[in-house]
């Protein structure tokens, strides 16, 4: 089996797909922009070769590196990044060396446009917020605002996380809003409060999630980044019955296949009229990758599992030995609580403020239960601060003392 991987190296976790996937029997060909003695030690023993291009954004260059190792190997069975920013080439070089693995040029716009997504969401009966394109005009748009009510959330059609959002309070801020961007692709929806509860899944090629597991983040991922707050997440111990059922109604209405897959919906904080009861889950949007950052090795610390082995042995073999779901394992029935399941917390800092706890402090306190503790990325600080502690915990109050001891100001 030939599976090109592209951009391997980011994020620097992700050489752990490619060395299980060698560990399978796969030849795995890498094909980036980075130099090749910048890759780490461990990614550069994962694979057979690696293509570096000039320029990753520019489709030539991409389609030339596929076409020299489809030449010098033979037919590539799997084309995958599993990073959001390139999922739309990757379809687009999926279709165009008939790479059937993956989704295809075809079916992408209702995994990256938002306002696609909601008519998957509608036509099979899944509760999500309102919705209105821009596009349609001011005067839509204040017809739509006078049946949700303010405040209502404006965001890029194709955006990932809470970049270029804005909540919008009342007409004033609508109209101003619209001397800004209405010629620009955006969507307006409904407010909804509550937490934001991720399915994070690892679907085999006939759309069953053969590993599930439940992230829970904060209400407001955009006033994070606009406000600089500070963030904290969690991977939960176990994953409400309520949630898997919502989260492989959603796959199966995608239609979704050999994909690891971050499904974001509300959990209610109460009821809402013609959505659902306090407590219930509303779809947000689908991201058809893994889930941001550190979070797929907060999953693997939380359950005691491997997710980079599972997701490498689902393209190898359609299922694991590892795999944990309310559904599936090697065939036999598993209920969602597992031994050995902590919830595994982070939390992040910023250069910007002063802390009650030193660094040192922290380390001190929390020293047997750290299992990461580094320094963010600049392409990550925006959202996820400065410097980031990762603990595992056994029950909710400990996950909540140390937020509270990381974050706590003077």
């Amino acid at each position: 089996m030939n599976f090109i991987f592209i951009s391997p190296q980011f994020p620097h976790t992700y050489w752990q797909f490619c060395r299980n996937l060698k560990e399978n029997g796969v030849n795995v060909l890498g094909i980036a922009d980075a130099p090749y003695e910048s890759l780490s030690e461990e990614l550069k023993e994962s694979l057979t070769e690696y293509y570096r291009v000039e320029n990753m954004e520019c489709y030539e260059q991409m389609f030339k590196a596929v076409a020299f190792l489809s030449f010098k190997y033979g037919k590539i069975d799997w084309i995958e990044s599993n990073n959001e920013y390139w999922l739309e080439q990757d379809a687009r070089l999926r279709t165009d060396f008939n790479v059937t693995t993956g989704i295809q040029s075809d079916k992408i716009g209702f995994i990256k446009e938002k306002s696609e997504m909601k008519k998957i969401y509608q036509a099979n009966g899944i509760a999500t917020a309102r919705q209105q394109k821009v596009c349609e005009g001011l005067d839509a748009a204040l017809r739509f605002c006078g049946k949700c009510g303010y405040p209502v959330i404006a965001k890029p059609d194709i955006g990932v996380g809470a970049g270029g959002t804005h909540k919008i309070h009342d007409e004033q801020e609508l109209r101003a809003f619209f001397r800004s961007y209405a010629d620009k692709d955006y969507v307006i929806e409904e407010f909804i409060t509550g937490e934001i509860c991720s399915y994070d899944a690892i679907v085999n090629n006939t759309g069953e999630a053969i590993f599930e597991s439940m992230t829970v983040w904060p209400p407001s991922i955009m006033d994070i980044v606009n406000k600089r707050l500070d963030l904290s997440y969690y991977v939960a111990q176990e994953i409400p019955e309520s949630l898997s059922v919502i989260g492989r109604e959603t796959v199966k209405a995608f239609g979704v296949t050999n994909r690891f897959v971050h499904l974001e919906y509300f959990r209610l904080d109460k009821a809402r009229k013609n959505l659902g009861e306090e407590g219930d889950f509303v779809a947000l949007e689908v991201n058809m990758r893994p889930a941001g950052g550190y979070t797929p090795d907060m999953i693997n610390f939380a359950h005691s599992t491997n997710v980079y082995k599972i997701w490498a042995d689902m393209v190898a073999f359609g299922k694991s030995k590892l795999a944990r779901s309310s559904q599936h394992d090697s065939g036999n029935a598993l209920s969602t609580v597992w031994q050995d399941e902590y919830f595994c917390v982070f939390a992040s800092r910023r250069d910007i403020y002063e802390y009650t706890h030193s660094h040192e402090e922290i380390l001190a306190r929390y020293n047997a239960h750290i299992v990461m503790c580094e320094r963010m990325p600049d392409i990550l600080s925006g959202a996820m601060g400065n410097q980031m502690y990762t603990v595992k915990l056994k029950t909710r109050q400990e996950k909540d003392e140390f937020i509270r001891f990381v974050h706590e100001k003077k």
